[in-house]
């Protein structure tokens, strides 16, 4: 790398597709034996949908973590994040020592063993029209096909300013009234305040307008949601608000579940959202009291350490993170990853506001995004203007509204400030995001040849026997909820001869099945001091050839989730053992 710290330009400002797509490019151009850039698909808009493959030898297949951002328009901050994984990896192993806080050695080598497959926008259509004009985008600057013709609003600047902020507009029945001590706030009325009232819709133009009907701005309405267009759990429209016709019919979504099915040695998946503060995990439509024992502690250690790294807490998407108590979401993301594809899967929407309010944490931490009370507001439009350089709340200006008539333009653009941190701390929290990452991406599986005996039968007749093992956290299953898939295949073992040949040819490939790792999350009793214990070795397994002749026998080892090692031994060989990889 050729600077001393880790600084790229996205963890200063939000990148445009353009310049995301040049920092991508300079890394896979400047660090070829390390980084791979690919397009898995092109957004309706036609941008491409980036893929950096970090790690030594990106094209062999071993354990890997994924990573992505910005699938919501607004959320810019997840492609920051994103990319700062990738710079942090790329130091990892060009410069450890750029690696903020210090790391051990001997984890540095694990983790130049696995890939990371990076993501940084996976709506670069909604992302180029916030950064743009600003305004609200779900995920996508588009209305789901065959949707009616409806009166509906679509943002456009009216003023001309770049920004699409918001429209007031006098009546005595409105429901909001301004701030008297914060220019651009406005509070929800009360029956006690005086006039002048007001209703507010975002600044643009009634698409489809009767003349009359002045529809109600939803933000979901006849729009994609991506984080609703996958196959786990779901549902079709009006079920589900966003899902779109059927499980990948965007696109962007389809260009995911194409590239993680191909890629089943994916372990770990983290999607990037804002803001709150908080990891989401599953599961999405149970309680935890129906979740795997064994997922849910591995959960409490990621919990942890992102408690550690972050300051964030974790919550179950079911337990605290539905709109309605026990009304799961359906077509999510992370419930593709953790239940279909094995990952252990989980969001992280950042950027802790609330925290920063001094907000306390309510019983559920969804409500935070309802409960802010009057004097909670204007602490916000406090911190807006002593924390935030007053990006937030604008004053008001008149405008002749080509439909509306008389209103006036202004208040709030919720883009730097609510829907994304200010650039200024973004640094510490890519750092912070970054550093978590790849201490998950330590737990991923380690598959190696731990030993091989070759032992003299009778003349011209070897025993040939190999133990493999699992060195790593995670067992090679991944996560229970997806042990049983057809595709989660288990270890295989194949000897290949050279020169002499097997005494039961037909049996060269042999089935050996999963391995356990060594890791066991947080909370489970044989940690516990009063009756510590061990697995037995089910972490390895054990598998014997009898050959025929002089000459070598090449051992394969691997499977589609863990990749392949491999060992050449020659036959006769001194009787005993040789050590792992």
């Amino acid at each position: 790398m050729t600077h001393d710290t880790l600084n790229g330009p996205f963890r200063h400002r939000y990148l445009s597709h353009e310049a995301l797509t040049r920092q991508l490019e300079s890394w896979a151009r400047d660090h070829p034996q390390l980084a791979r850039l690919e397009s898995i698909g092109t957004s309706q808009q036609g941008r491409e949908l980036w893929v950096l493959t970090v790690g030594h030898e990106p094209d062999r297949r071993r354990p890997a973590v994924w990573v992505d951002g910005n699938m919501h328009g607004t959320e810019l901050a997840g492609s920051s994040v994103a990319l700062a994984v990738a710079e942090m990896v790329l130091a990892l192993h060009l410069d450890p020592a750029l690696l903020p806080g210090g790391w051990p050695e001997h984890q540095c080598r694990a983790l130049r063993e696995v890939l990371f497959y990076i993501c940084p926008r996976l709506s670069p259509d909604g992302a180029e029209q916030v950064l743009s004009q600003g305004g609200f985008v779900r995920s996508a600057p588009r209305r789901t096909a065959g949707s009616p013709d409806c009166p509906r609003w679509h943002a456009e600047d009216l003023e001309g300013d770049g920004r699409c902020r918001y429209l007031r507009r006098h009546d005595e029945a409105g429901d909001f009234v301004a701030s008297p001590d914060h220019p651009g706030l406005m509070l929800p009325r009360r029956v006690e305040d005086p006039p002048p009232y007001w209703r507010l819709y975002p600044e643009g133009v009634i698409e489809h307008w009767d003349g009359e009907t002045i529809p109600d701005p939803d933000w979901l309405v006849d729009t994609p949601d991506f984080n609703r267009n996958f196959p786990w759990g779901w549902r079709p429209e009006p079920e589900q608000v966003g899902a779109g016709h059927y499980p990948g019919d965007a696109p962007e979504t389809r260009a995911v579940i194409d590239f993680a099915l191909a890629h089943p040695n994916l372990y770990a998946w983290l999607n990037l959202h804002t803001f709150g503060g908080v990891f989401i995990r599953p599961p999405v439509d149970a309680p935890d009291s129906d979740m795997d024992p064994q997922d849910l502690a591995l959960y409490r250690q990621l919990a942890a350490w992102g408690q550690s790294f972050t300051g964030y807490p974790t919550v179950s998407s079911y337990e605290e993170f539905s709109y309605q108590p026990k009304t799961p979401l359906h077509g999510d993301l992370i419930e593709f990853a953790y239940h279909q594809r094995g990952c252990v899967a989980q969001v992280c929407e950042l950027w802790d506001l609330f925290q920063r309010l001094g907000l306390p944490r309510p019983e559920r931490f969804i409500d935070h995004y309802t409960a802010l009370d009057r004097e909670q507001m204007e602490r916000l439009a406090q911190w807006d203007r002593i924390s935030n350089g007053q990006r937030l709340f604008g004053d008001w200006r008149p405008l002749t509204h080509p439909q509306l008539g008389e209103v006036e333009v202004g208040g709030l653009d919720a883009s730097l400030g609510i829907w994304n941190p200010p650039p200024e701390i973004l640094p510490a929290i890519c750092d912070g995001l970054a550093a978590y990452w790849l201490q998950v991406a330590s737990m991923m599986p380690r598959l190696v040849i731990e030993a091989v005996h070759c032992t003299p039968l009778a003349e011209g007749v070897h025993a040939l026997a190999v133990t493999v093992a699992n060195h790593g956290y995670l067992p090679s299953y991944g996560v229970q909820a997806a042990q049983a898939r057809p595709w989660n295949s288990g270890v295989e073992a194949e000897a290949c001869t050279r020169d002499c040949w097997l005494h039961e040819p037909d049996r060269a490939r042999r089935v050996l099945g999963h391995l356990e790792g060594w890791g066991r999350g947080l909370g489970d009793a044989a940690q516990m001091p009063w009756f510590q214990r061990s697995r037995g070795n089910s972490h390895q397994a054990r598998v014997c050839w009898v050959v025929l002749g002089e000459g070598e026998v090449t051992v394969r080892v691997g499977s589609p989730r863990l990749g392949e090692v491999h060992r050449t031994i020659p036959i006769p060989a001194e009787p005993g053992a040789t050590g792992p990889d």
